[in-house]
């Protein structure tokens, strides 16, 4: 995917527009996740058809979410990192990989366009490949400290370490 979605979500903003289909600027829609049919986008990848699809269906009006990169996520990450066990080197692997991901700052890299027929969620959802990237780092990082939280359990998580 391109280094940044910016134009893609001007274009997607403009054609909503100019169809004068009723837009509802929402948030993601993870929580729907039960009812929800993705879209394929590598097959299909122009909004035009999913938003031609919905309007067929009867979709009444689109959910537009998209999110503009915040380096919030990387610098908890850092804290965490900063705070767990792992070796010197593992620390740095992952510090180096986090840092390089922060030139990325401001960039759109996310978008979603969605809508509801029949109590079904359908989902068109593009991300950058380094947001990707970003996403599957901090999965890495919290496996690696999870294992590490489990390791510190030395009552056998029978009580609270509250």
């Amino acid at each position: 995917m391109a280094l940044d979605l910016e134009t893609l979500r001007k274009e997607v903003e403009s054609f909503l527009d100019e169809s004068n289909t009723p837009v509802f600027h929402g948030y993601h829609r993870m929580l729907d996740a039960l009812n929800q049919v993705s879209w394929d986008v590598e097959g299909h990848p122009d909004f035009r058809e999913f938003l031609n699809a919905g309007r067929k269906a009867g979709a009444k009006i689109i959910v537009f979410f998209h999110r503009a990169f915040s380096l919030d996520q990387i610098d908890e990450a850092l804290d965490e990192l900063e705070d767990s066990t792992l070796t010197r080197e593992e620390k740095r692997n992952f510090e180096t990989r986090l840092r390089q991901l922060q030139a990325y700052e401001g960039f759109t890299c996310s978008l979603e366009l969605s809508y509801t027929v029949d109590g079904q969620v359908y989902l068109y959802e593009l991300y950058t490949d380094w947001y990707q990237a970003m996403s599957d780092i901090l999965a890495e990082l919290d496996s690696l400290l999870d294992v590490e939280d489990e390791s510190d359990d030395t009552l056998g998580g029978y009580f609270s370490k509250n």
